[in-house]
């Protein structure tokens, strides 16, 4: 853990480990995160030039990434550049198209029988990387083992509604879940629904039984039935996969990729102009003039279903009291972050979701920035001296600049705050287990679903690794998340959202910041690239031209 009063000693702290790592020649094993890249130093003032006469590899898409993988087992960890790899090699049933409209994938066909009964149809020519079938039982076995308690999987959430799995015959299956849930095939769509081969869950459950951990034997082995096989993973350099000659669809355009982790901003785009990378994720919003100027290179830019939040954990003082959420939240120039830090790249967020997000509802306020209320609410809570306090982020540009934006306008309101610097694994496990105050994170609403972007990050059963890590617990929050889940009328549901956004917005278990827009840095050599707003990569129609 790095610490500093300001951010430069973090900085430098963070500058000297990249450049001893790299002396020793070491993996470095600063990941990132979901949403936001890390300090390399000045880019700003880089000029642009040629990339045309890269000697560009034409079989191989590298990708050049802020941050390696968690895991490869689909349902053992919820981060997207986990997510990223994963979706190359594991199907779920169904998938969101660039609009966020359902369409099949491993299932052909998909309709609710009964309030509380989902029937899916499977496609019948399917086979896993090893050789095994694709068949209902196998689908009943991947999601029976997201719910298993002894798995613990991250996203067991998702699911957490369905009952028991029916296997209807070969090639059909039905959810039975334990109320109405109408966003079910969406939660399906989420690639922590991936479809693993049954004999490596099978593998998996024997090396549990033999001591291991669950994953174990799926994050060496991670089969999948997707148009990219696995090939080898270097933790904290690069993942491999090859094309998946045998898949049941059109097979993937070039012959391999790799994800090569590259944490520093200025590097990544040095490869990039050499050739040496194809794409690049994420490019800052300071250097994206720079890309846009280099010929032979370009910025890829869409819009997101993510939010950029500051989150506070509720289970300490003084942030137990909403006075104090209240305060901190209106004390904060959102425009200043998102112009400053973001350069314009990103759009004020009113709560957890936008408006590309089923639930959203335009006719809910958010806080306003006014430091003079803001002073005026800590006197009401107790503290018109302010008080001191910390806040976390992992080592990543945008996230520390945005902390010590953050830290110089809490100080205007008598709030001296500390920013602390953590490498990406810990800052995950230690906001998982409540021991910060504030800190700086991301959330993406995957499904499109308000579910998803609400239910995870702030009902009461999802504290921790799940999604909360603000630990909210508010009762009628809760059960209004609950009845909206279980509402099967659209308009109904959207009444029951916003009503939970005014309380979300009240009661400022974080705040909400920015949506983002994301930025990939991508040769004019590559052909077929684009990027979901769920923030995966679209790999399979990838061409290299010469």
């Amino acid at each position: 853990m790095f610490k500093s009063k300001t951010l430069k000693a973090a900085l430098l702290s963070v500058s000297m480990v990249v450049a001893l790592g790299a002396c020793a020649s070491e993996p470095d094993n600063n990941a990132g995160n979901d949403a936001a890249p890390a300090d390399n130093g000045n880019a700003n003032n880089a000029e642009g030039g040629d990339a045309t006469d890269a000697d560009v590899d034409t079989d191989n898409l590298v990708i050049g990434t802020l941050s390696d993988a968690e895991a490869m087992d689909p349902h053992g960890s919820n981060d997207v550049p986990s997510s990223n790899v994963q979706t190359n090699i594991f199907e779920t049933l169904v998938k969101h198209s660039a609009d966020m409209e359902l369409e099949p994938l491993l299932a052909t066909e998909w309709e609710a029988t009964a309030d509380d009964v989902w029937e899916f149809t499977l496609r019948d020519d399917v086979t896993f990387h090893d050789g095994s079938e694709f068949n209902a039982e196998v689908v009943k076995a991947n999601i029976e083992r997201i719910l298993d308690e002894d798995v613990a999987s991250p996203r067991s959430f998702l699911y957490n509604m369905v009952e028991e799995i029916v296997v209807v015959d070969d090639y059909t299956v039905e959810f039975h879940t334990a109320y109405p849930f109408a966003p079910l095939p969406s939660h399906l769509a989420h690639n922590g629904g991936g479809m693993i081969s049954l004999e490596a869950i099978e593998a998996d459950y024997e090396a549990m039984e033999d001591g291991g951990q669950p994953g174990d034997y799926i994050n060496e082995n991670p089969i999948g039935s997707g148009f990219f096989k696995f090939e080898a993973w270097q933790t904290g350099d690069r993942v491999e996969l090859v094309r998946n000659d045998d898949y049941w669809g059109e097979p993937a355009q070039v012959q391999s990729v790799t994800f090569k982790v590259v944490p520093e901003d200025l590097t990544r785009i040095g490869e990039l102009e050499t050739g040496t990378a194809h794409i690049i994720d994420p490019v800052s919003p300071s250097d994206k003039a720079r890309v846009e100027n280099t010929d032979g290179i370009d910025v890829y830019e869409t819009e997101s279903l993510s939010l950029s939040y500051i989150g506070f954990n509720l289970q300490k003082e003084p942030f137990d009291d909403p006075l104090v959420r209240q305060a901190l939240s209106m004390a904060i120039n959102k425009d200043d972050i998102i112009e400053g830090v973001l350069e314009g790249t990103g759009t004020p967020a009113v709560g957890p979701i936008g408006e590309q997000v089923f639930g959203f509802s335009d006719e809910v306020e958010a806080l306003p920035y006014d430091p003079e209320r803001a002073q005026e609410l800590l006197a009401e809570a107790g503290y018109e001296d302010g008080f001191e306090t910390t806040i976390w982020t992992n080592d990543n540009r945008e996230r520390m600049d945005m902390a010590e934006l953050v830290q110089a306008q809490l100080a205007v309101i008598g709030v001296d705050v500390e920013i602390e610097v953590l490498e990406w694994g810990a800052y995950l496990d230690n906001t998982a287990q409540g021991e910060h105050d504030m800190f700086i994170l991301g959330w993406v609403t995957v499904t499109g679903d308000a579910d998803y972007g609400m239910h995870a990050l702030f009902h009461s059963d999802n504290h921790g690794e799940a999604g909360n890590r603000s630990f909210i617990a508010n009762d009628e929050l809760d059960n209004l998340l609950d009845q909206a889940r279980e509402e099967t009328d659209e308009s109904a549901r959207e009444a029951l959202y916003k009503e939970a956004m005014e309380i979300l917005v009240d009661e400022a278990p974080m705040l909400y910041i920015y949506h983002q827009t994301y930025l990939d840095g991508v040769r004019d050599e590559v052909q077929g690239y684009w990027k979901h707003p769920n923030g995966l990569y679209q790999l399979h129609d990838v061409s290299i031209e010469n």
